[in-house]
């Protein structure tokens, strides 16, 4: 029995419960200023969850003829978790309230409502200490003043009041006093803390108001007794063992010892972090906001409700989207492909506070739902419909984040979005910085930001000999140009036969249902059974297949590497060794076939990390999601990501490398070839277009007697910046062609094919291209 490594792992984890995570409670309590004596410590696995608990424990009451109904009244400006509380409250007949900020305070009393003995439903009223969008920091003077129903909407309505306040965002870079300010309920995250560990949150609970709440659910460590045979239950008076149900995740619960130990050593307390922060902010802030392109117009617009003139009322969040030159607005998407360019980390989209994302955007409820029958959904990359933004970029500062981090970002955006020469609205900058005392280095960046690199690119270089050009620099194609007929040429085709591995080559070759045959056919994953591309792994690069379809066979070549070979199955025989197992891909799930130990070896021993080769099983189908806003049919895919095929025109691929070569003469990077450039950008169709970028346009092309719809432009991500000679990475050529299109990386378009030539229809390099307008 005490050989037993079960019953020994439950002597451990008691023991550690009772002594060690006793000690962790106490000290989150400390470090909000209050004791056990007042609130109660529920470890959830995050924030999320101890919302959720509140939701499904808070005593809701339906309307009776006495009494009102209980009532959820909520910020509009709060996350997605606290306003999803109302999916519990909607089924119990309880009103949900949104409130707005400017509501609570402009329709709040001078005094404090009188209790009402005979009316004692509970309500609850839930708001961010700060802004997860705009780090806008929300009074905590709120708590009392709900508590007393001196506030709207208490004010409004008889009953007992109590306050949820998130302090998730709140408590990474500000102190919290619960002693001076008694919320009822505060759920915490403490990965947005400290960064770790990042499946544990808590539920901060006022023991005062505990007693309230209904746990219907009980598992092990939460009954006091129950009975197997009757309906006899008694819950253990502990409120946090009540509802944590099982056993708690300790280790992690034990390392906030160490987290809090860390905060404490580098920084003396969190008065210091929020000054070091704010610091930071503001700086970013006031530079970002004072920044111009050539001609005057603003770089960023703001979204804030303040001027960082304060750290009790604005915390260390900026949040923004860049125009351009003409004020038109810079997907958000955009914006952090370049970034991870940089190492620089920024989130984007709405960031799960729809309320506070249709206020600063002003979008409104209809815009919400096109939104959606568009194809946009939360959490997706469409960050522009009808040239409006679908949300944003924000950038966070934590107490490890530096000076240099501000620098980096500034001169991330004049670098990537920056019509130069760079200008800064200096009446502005100067109103800001007379708003507080702070001093800072500012008119130094400033000089770096406009004096030093990068030097203004002069597209004036096309001008002198194109005098009618296009927005990409290209000439104007008239209308009547825009018409069926126009010749242009197939002059490569390439296969990948292993997704995110090298091209194969090759003049003429067939097509299948699913695409060029072969192509995308198949994929190297990992350990994990999870799919590695160029971002995870560059090296795929270097793996060279090629397809020989005389002897059915798949080769695998790379440098000092033996060559193998893969047969190219008997679709109808399936080898009895090789496993079906599910993958996913792009959000899908497909059914793929294990190729066997010898290609898991090879390629383990070339990537340096257990792998294995599977193939797209035949009996499986995957049908496109792109481009039915254009009217593209469902179409049966490969494993590849969005389309069947990715064309690409040789006179833009040209364009780009003069651009590339321009920005890069003051410099002593060798400049990229076209062959390189080519291979870059992974394309099964390379044509000799006429124009450049004409291929955006585009509705319909054949080639040869193959009809094809175009599915949409291709977003471009930093892939391209890998060296498909070396594997290495760098910046080029995403940046010069997010520079030259204005912040718009896309680059080829891809197709479908509408028809084939027979069950033996061929492309062939040589094969005239005809091409259809859209419109």
């Amino acid at each position: 029995m005490y050989n037993d490594p079960k019953h020994t792992s439950k002597v451990v984890a008691k023991w550690l419960k009772d002594n060690k995570v006793y000690h962790v409670r106490y000290r989150i309590l400390q470090h909000f200023n209050t004791t056990p004596d007042k609130y109660s410590v529920i470890f959830t696995s995050g924030c999320t969850a101890a919302l959720k608990l509140v939701a499904e424990s808070f005593p809701w009451r339906p309307p009776t003829a006495t009494e009102p109904a209980s009532q959820f009244c909520y910020l509009t400006d709060n996350h997605t978790s606290v306003v999803g509380i109302r999916g519990v409250t909607s089924a119990l007949g309880v009103v949900s309230l949104p409130v707005s900020p400017k509501e609570i305070e402009a329709r709040a009393r001078d005094v404090a409502q009188s209790e009402c003995s005979s009316c004692q439903t509970p309500h609850l009223f839930c708001y961010p200490a700060q802004s997860n969008f705009s780090g806008r920091k929300y009074s905590l003077g709120y708590v009392r003043g709900i508590q007393a129903r001196k506030l709207y909407p208490a004010c409004d309505s008889q009953g007992r009041w109590f306050v949820l306040l998130d302090a998730a965002s709140f408590a990474s870079c500000s102190p919290l006093d619960l002693q001076e300010h008694p919320a009822d309920f505060v759920p915490l995250s403490f990965y947005k803390m400290f960064g770790f560990p990042t499946g544990l949150g808590a539920l901060l609970v006022r023991n005062d108001t505990a007693a309230l709440l209904r746990k219907a659910y009980f598992g092990g460590g939460t009954a006091a007794a129950y009975l197997a045979g009757e309906n006899y239950y008694v819950p253990t008076p502990n409120m946090a063992n009540r509802f944590e149900d099982g056993t708690v995740s300790f280790l992690d619960v034990i390392a906030l010892n160490h987290s809090f130990d860390a905060l404490h050593k580098l920084t003396g307390g969190m008065d210091k972090v929020q000054l070091h922060t704010f610091g930071l902010a503001r700086y970013t802030y006031m530079l970002l906001s004072s920044l111009c392109h050539g001609n005057g117009q603003p770089v960023a617009q703001i979204y804030s409700d303040s001027e960082f003139e304060n750290p009790s009322m604005q915390g260390a969040i900026l949040n923004f989207n860049l125009t351009d030159c003409h004020g038109q607005i810079v997907g958000y998407s955009q914006v952090d492909k370049l970034a991870s360019l940089f190492n620089i980390h920024v989130r984007t989209g709405c960031f799960c506070n729809t309320g506070a994302c249709q206020l600063f955007l002003g979008t409104t409820n209809q815009d919400v739902k096109s939104n959606l029958q568009a194809g946009h959904v939360c959490g997706d990359d469409v960050d522009l419909v009808d040239g409006r933004p679908t949300g944003s970029v924000r950038v966070s500062f934590g107490y490890m984040s530096t000076f240099q981090d501000c620098q980096n970002f500034l001169n991330f955006v004049v670098e990537c979005f920056v019509e130069k020469p760079v200008e800064v609205d200096q009446v502005k900058l100067d109103r800001l910085k007379s708003n507080t005392s702070s001093k800072g280095s500012s008119p130094c960046l400033l000089t770096m930001l406009t004096n030093g690199k990068p030097k203004h690119i002069d597209n004036g270089e096309h001008a002198a000999t194109e005098p009618v050009v296009n927005e990409y620099g290209g000439k104007a194609i008239t209308k009547e140009a825009k018409s069926l007929g126009k010749a242009q040429y197939l002059t490569n085709i390439y296969i990948y036969p292993i997704k995110s591995c090298a091209a194969f080559e090759v003049t003429d070759w067939p097509v299948c249902p699913l695409g060029l045959l072969h192509d995308r056919g198949w994929m190297v994953v990992n350990g994990n059974g999870v799919c590695l591309n160029q971002k995870r792994e560059p090296r795929l690069c270097l793996i060279h297949p090629q397809i020989y379809l005389p002897s059915n066979t798949l080769l695998l070549q790379a440098s000092g590497m033996d060559t193998i070979s893969v047969p190219l199955e008997n679709y109808n025989e399936p080898h009895q060794s090789h496993g079906v197992c599910q993958s996913k891909l792009c959000g899908d799930r497909v059914q793929t076939v294990d190729c066997g130990d010898e290609a898991a070896s090879w390629l383990s021993e070339f990537l340096g990390q257990p792998c294995r080769l599977i193939r797209q099983s035949p009996d499986f189908i995957r049908n496109m999601k792109k481009g039915h806003e254009k009217g593209v049919s469902s179409t049966a895919l490969s494993l590849v990501n969005e389309a069947q095929y990715l064309m690409i025109n040789h006179a833009s691929v040209d364009l780009l490398q003069r651009h590339i070569t321009s920005r890069q003469e003051s410099s002593d990077h060798q400049p990229l070839d076209i062959y390189e450039l080519v291979s870059r950008f992974r394309a099964n169709l390379v044509i000799s277009g006429l124009e450049p970028f004409e291929e955006d346009d585009w509705s319909h092309l054949i080639i040869g007697n193959t009809h094809f719809q175009v599915a949409g432009r291709c977003g471009r991500c930093q892939m391209i910046g890998v060296d498909q000679n070396t594997g290495a990475k760098t910046k080029e050529p995403l940046l010069s062609l997010s520079a030259y299109r204005k912040g718009k990386v896309t680059f080829g378009v891809y197709l479908v094919h509408q028809s084939l030539d027979g069950s033996n229809a061929t492309l062939s390099v040589g094969t005239p291209v005809m091409s259809q307008w859209s419109g």
